[in-house]
């Protein structure tokens, strides 16, 4: 990983909320507010945001770990700023502060941590592991 990133290395970015953000079970939709895995979604996007500059051209990062609390709503037409800021770096993780905020409320708070990992380990521990599954659904 490039030096460069350190805590306090930040990345933000703004939504706006849409329906199709809602919580739906079963086509139904729960309450017509961003929904928590929609939340998660771009405090997860905001932690990329903060570690993609500084990946060496053989790394990936991978979510590993989040905490997270949906502390408030955000309606339909409301905007949404995503932070993520850089509070821990090692050789192998990159931890991140996430918060979600509209201009009335806090709507979630928590702790991004990724992974970083060689491209190529990566990738070749997936195809063994397709590879398995491919063969076990074939003998079924």
């Amino acid at each position: 990983m490039k030096k460069e990133l350190q805590p306090g290395t930040t990345a933000e970015f703004t939504v706006t909320v849409t329906e199709e953000m809602f919580p739906v079970f079963d086509g139904e939709v729960i309450h017509p507010v961003l929904s928590t895995v929609s939340m998660i979604y771009y405090m997860e996007k905001a932690g990329r945001y903060v570690l993609l500059p500084h990946l060496e051209e053989h790394e990936e990062g991978s979510g590993f770990g989040i905490e997270v609390k949906h502390v408030g709503p955000a309606v339909a037409g409301q905007k949404v700023t995503f932070r993520a800021v850089c509070v821990e770096v090692t050789a192998k993780r990159v931890v991140c502060e996430v918060t979600a905020d509209t201009s009335c409320n806090r709507v979630g708070v928590g702790l991004f941590t990724q992974a970083i990992f060689n491209k190529e380990d990566m990738h070749r521990r997936f195809q063994k592991l397709q590879a398995e599954i491919d063969e076990k659904n074939n003998q079924n």
